[in-house]
Formats: C-alpha cells, structure tokens, sequence
C-alpha cells in the first residue's frame, strides 16, 4: 500500500498525479488561519483546504488529518473550534483528526512544549463539534490514542504508543459489540508489528524482486 504524508500543498495537476497512486493520506494542516501559513509556514491555507476537498471527495484515498498545536500561535479555543466545524462541515464528520504535540527545535526553539492538557482540550473541543475519530499525539494518552465505535460507544482499538493492547473489529471492520461499520480500510486481523524498531535490510528485499 502507498501512503503519503504530505503538507497538502500542491497545485491541481501534480496533486491528481501523485494521489492517483495513494491508497492513503495524511494531511498536515498546520493551521486553520491565513496568517499563520503566510508567516510562519510561507504558504497559504486555502489550497491545503482544496487539496483536502479533493481527497475527500474526488479520490477514493483514505484521509486523515494532523494538527501540531503550537503554544501561543494555533491553539486557541477559537480557531481549533472554526477547524473542527469546517472538517465537519466540509469533509465529514468519519475523518480522523490528530492533534499533535509540539516540541522545540530549529527555528523555534524559543516556544514552549504543548502541554498535554492543550491536546486534551482540543480533543474535547473536536468531538463536541461532532467530529467522530479525534486523537492526541506525540504524548503518551491512552484515551487520546483510543478509537471508539462511533455507533454504541465502546472502545473497539485500543493502543499503547504502536501497541495493540484491544482489537474489536471483525475482519470487515465491523465493531463485534453493536455491528456498526467503522470508517477506514481494513483487511482482516491486525498485524503484530509492536514497539521494535526492527532492521531494514535491503539486500533482502532485492532477493525477492
């Protein structure tokens, strides 16, 4: 499967050419304010939101969109609300939503960490304006990291970092509590890939070409 991971910022032929051979995506939108892409990122917003619209409804690619919430510059109660609505509104309320956590580093070492309950609040604020799928990262937060049935409620994927402690979903995706599809792709039983970091070795993988 190929999965990009992409600021979303990319002109409209490149972008039907490169999703083309996407079975995924991940969407960082860094903001949901043209100030903050003309001054910090250099770019603009409103060709992220069209790239996002593409994917969502012109592709067959599985979205999912990241937020890193940095201190003082997009993580206000306001903007974070006006970005759920518009997923909502725009893309749907099944979209998954990362927040993510910020740390320093390069350019903007002078900023803060976020703080865990800035990524609590922002979850909070997400499924309050009915966003279904919204997670925390970059922090260890079982809840945050928790997939819910959508449907009935329970806890059908639950992760330690990349461990799955809980798998509740048949082979169709389907949550074994109540029987209500869950938005994604799924195909068959999960894998047992855990916390290792395990060695690339590409003379393996030309063995088998």
């Amino acid at each position: 499967k190929n999965v990009a991971v992409t600021a979303g910022y990319v002109s409209d032929a490149p972008r039907a050419e490169l999703f083309e051979h996407m079975d995924a995506a991940n969407v960082d939108l860094k903001s949901f304010s043209e100030s903050f892409y003309r001054n910090v990122a250099g770019g603009h917003l409103e060709p992220v939101l069209d790239t996002l619209r593409y994917l969502v409804h012109r592709t067959n690619v599985w979205t999912e969109i990241t937020t890193l919430l940095i201190p003082g510059h997009n993580d206000s109660d306001e903007e974070i609300t006006r970005l759920s609505e518009w997923v909502g509104r725009e893309l749907g309320d099944d979209i998954p939503i990362h927040f993510s956590a910020f740390h320093p580093d390069y350019r903007m070492r002078d900023v803060p960490a976020t703080p865990a309950t800035t990524l609590t609040r922002a979850r909070a604020i997400a499924r309050g304006a009915g966003l279904k799928h919204v997670y925390t990262g970059n922090v260890h937060d079982a809840e945050g990291d928790t997939t819910y049935c959508a449907s009935c409620g329970e806890a059908v994927i639950r992760r330690d970092w990349y461990r799955l402690l809980e798998y509740r979903l048949d082979h169709g995706g389907h949550c074994v509590g109540c029987g209500a599809a869950l938005a994604g792709r799924f195909e068959g039983p999960p894998g047992t890939w855990g916390a290792r970091r395990l060695p690339i070795e590409p003379q393996v993988f030309a063995a088998k070409r």
